[in-house]
């Protein structure tokens, strides 16, 4: 095939004996297609060399070096933070980045990377807070494509991580030295069963409670300020309310805030609440938050990428600290 030949989804459609819908499926919304059409169509765009159209002006592009940073960007702004410490870090070296949005894993019915077609023209990925399907992670592998995954458990690739487990647990120590017996949680929402961070961090943060002979009362939210003061209402208006609540992250935080303001409620005095990360909003809510290191974390996983791209095939996995930042909440 000529080198300035742009293969078209009609090609990997006749390639993989689909319809045209059924190619824009796999690439763009990868839950509605069976496992093995979305197989059959994607390996027909490896063959060809297929490239969405939306990355192909960019990809036309030749530099030194380019990889591919995949997060649910528009869901979390935590993710922005990441790919901040990514590029801060990479434009001391001669690297394109690419950026792919993708859904929240919480939201998705099969929280797995998007199919995306793996052209050929990246010389590494790293993928933020997405579990990476088997079959993806195989092609990954068989193209030898150094792929580093970020906040999200990897088989078979390096990962840099937060201990989710050790910091549920750092959480409930501070409630629980406060004194709080009766805590409720505020869960983020997720569609499929899979040990998502969150579950993580709940099973940490319940076993320092329950060991202390304490009771946590779990409610879910989905990922909004408005959700989830709605979704806190119930707790704070049980009879034996909770003395304390403890969000998933500080966006779920504020809205249990907000809930505490409109029942005429103090925090802490009446209710203490904290959050998890350490973002602006917690800043600007002045909330009691554990901190994450999400620029750092970017950067990290960037210097082990770049391990990978200079021929290093050791598995590797780098747990950041997080800490805890005590405000005027608890």
């Amino acid at each position: 095939m000529a080198a300035d030949h742009r293969v078209t989804i009609y090609e990997v459609a006749d390639r993989a004996r689909v319809s045209i819908s059924t190619v824009s499926n796999v690439m763009n919304k990868p839950d509605r297609v069976s496992p093995a059409t979305r197989q059959r169509v994607l390996a027909a765009a490896d063959e060809l060399g297929f490239v969405p159209k939306i990355q192909a002006v960019s990809l036309a592009r030749r530099g030194t070096g380019r990889i591919g940073v995949m997060a649910p960007f528009s869901s979390y702004g935590s993710y922005l933070r990441r790919l901040s410490g990514v590029l801060t870090a990479a434009s001391e070296l001669e690297l394109d980045v690419m950026v792919f949005d993708h859904e929240s894993a919480a939201l998705a019915s099969s929280p797995v990377l998007a199919s995306m077609p793996i052209h050929g023209r990246l010389d590494g990925l790293i993928v933020m807070g997405l579990p990476i399907e088997d079959a993806i992670a195989e092609r990954l592998r068989e193209r030898s494509l150094p792929t580093v995954a970020v906040d999200a458990d990897s088989e078979l690739f390096s990962r840099v991580v937060i201990d989710d487990h050790a910091g549920g647990r750092l959480a409930a120590s501070l409630l629980r030295d406060r004194g709080h017996r009766r805590i409720g949680y505020l869960l983020e929402r997720q569609v499929s069963e899979y040990e998502s961070q969150a579950i993580k961090r709940l099973s940490g943060f319940r076993e320092v409670i329950e060991a202390a002979g304490g009771e946590v009362v779990v409610a879910t939210s989905d990922n909004s300020v408005p959700d989830a003061r709605r979704t806190a209402g119930p707790l704070l208006d049980a009879v034996d309310r909770p003395t304390a609540v403890m969000a998933h992250h500080d966006a779920l935080a504020v809205g249990v805030l907000l809930a505490v303001r409109d029942r005429g409620l103090r925090t802490p005095e009446d209710v203490a609440v904290m959050g998890f990360d350490d973002g602006d909003m917690a800043t600007a809510a002045d909330l009691t938050t554990v901190r994450q290191p999400f620029e750092e974390s970017g950067s990290a996983a960037l210097g082990v990428l770049l391990g990978h791209m200079d021929g290093s095939d050791l598995r590797s996995t780098t747990v950041l600290d997080v800490r805890l930042v005590e405000r005027s909440t608890t």
